[in-house]
């Protein structure tokens, strides 16, 4: 595959948009500035991506976080849309739906050829990568669901001997609750170890042992766990339309609530 080298502001914002189409403008530009802070920046009332172009040496990471600004951008577009074209407050920018959404974005860029993570480029790294996966992510994984059945064997013995279990967490194993219950979680359901431990906590938490199988299948497949996430979210809530259908009788059950006390606080205003 074949990057350009020396991308211009408009080739830029030609390839965001080969990747996905918006219909809400915006500019891209290169700073010509190196930052130590961020690499770039989304402006969402001037529809701005701004680029430290200095602090890239290929344009592959350049592109990168072209990307990452666009869906900024893509995120800002769909927030206008539901809200009738009101700027909202930006609230927790990097939150689950935008990396599933940027991890989509990548996606597609790869199949384009627009952009590319270049490990097989670089043997060592990918030699060192195997390693990484084979002796630590999925040993760990081990290591924490047997820890897991361990904490519920301990839990247990501790309600056989009278013992708070939770006493015995934070004083003898100073293991915060939290923690526990997410390991013991992880020991109690079965889960591919390979996946490592963080995307093991995850995958626990689905109910169904199909959907686990998939979401497993997914991130072993390179999928990141956010993004399989959002995938199980969308398919468990269904039809758009459905959802909001729900959420409007939801809304009309409380307004009909609120009426009912507002009525009933001010007659007994009237009385007092």
């Amino acid at each position: 595959m074949t990057i350009i080298r020396f991308m211009d502001n408009e080739t830029i914002k030609q390839k965001l948009l080969e990747i996905e189409q918006t219909d809400l403008d915006f500019q891209v530009i290169m700073t010509g500035k190196q930052s130590t802070r961020v690499n770039g920046l989304y402006n969402p009332e001037t529809r701005e991506i701004l680029l430290h172009n200095k602090n890239f040496k290929e344009d592959s990471q350049l592109i990168y976080t072209a990307i990452h600004e666009y869906t900024h951008h893509l995120v800002n577009e769909q927030k206008l849309a539901e809200s009738g074209g009101k700027m909202c407050s930006a609230g927790r920018v990097h939150n689950a739906a935008f990396w599933s959404r940027f991890h989509g974005l990548l996606e597609k860029a790869e199949k384009l050829g627009i952009y590319k993570i270049s490990i097989e480029e670089s043997p060592e790294l990918k030699e060192l990568t195997e390693k990484i996966r084979r002796e630590y992510i999925e040993v760990n994984g081990k290591l924490m669901q047997e820890f897991g059945r361990l904490l519920s064997q301990a839990h247990a013995l501790c309600e056989k001997a009278n013992i708070r279990y939770e006493d015995y967490l934070d004083r003898v194993l100073c293991l915060p609750r939290n923690s526990a219950k997410e390991i013991t979680k992880v020991g109690l359901v079965e889960v591919n170890p390979a996946i490592g431990f963080d995307n093991m906590k995850k995958v626990a938490s689905i109910k169904k042992t199909e959907d686990r199988q998939a979401a497993e299948q997914q991130i072993l497949e390179g999928k990141p766990a956010d993004t399989v996430a959002q995938l199980m979210k969308k398919h468990k809530d269904g039809d758009p339309r459905e959802k909001l259908e729900r959420e409007k009788n939801r809304l009309e059950k409380t307004i009909s609530a609120l009426q009912q006390r507002l009525q009933y606080v001010e007659e007994s205003l009237e009385n007092l």
